[in-house]
């Protein structure tokens, strides 16, 4: 099992750990909600909980609770501007489809 992190993704959270003071990572984990079942959920982690699983990418540590781990094995997240709209995009491999906003998905 694996997460990965783009350049532009560690670079980004990095910079924000950095002016935030504080953290050690970001967790990625999902949730339910949508029109299509899951939304991915990003926070940023002070302190490492013993069932985590952890890893690493260009130096930044991303943390998943094992409950969405099923969900986000094999996800790389990049951090993308797309005209005046700037945020992470998870590239999932799991995913079996999107709903029409992009703001959910279904595995």
């Amino acid at each position: 099992m694996t997460v990965t992190m783009t350049e532009a993704a560690a670079t980004h959270v990095s910079d924000y750990l950095q002016n935030r003071g504080k953290g050690i990572g970001i967790r990625l984990g999902v949730k339910t909600t949508g029109c299509s079942g899951l939304m991915y959920v990003f926070e940023p982690v002070d302190q490492e909980t013993p069932e985590d699983q952890v890893f690493e990418s260009h130096g930044v540590r991303v943390y998943i609770d094992p409950k969405s781990l099923i969900y986000v094995d094999g996800t790389e997240m990049d951090y993308v501007t797309k005209g005046l709209n700037a945020g992470f995009e998870c590239k999932n491999p799991n995913v079996q489809s999107e709903c029409g906003c992009g703001e959910s998905f279904n595995i």
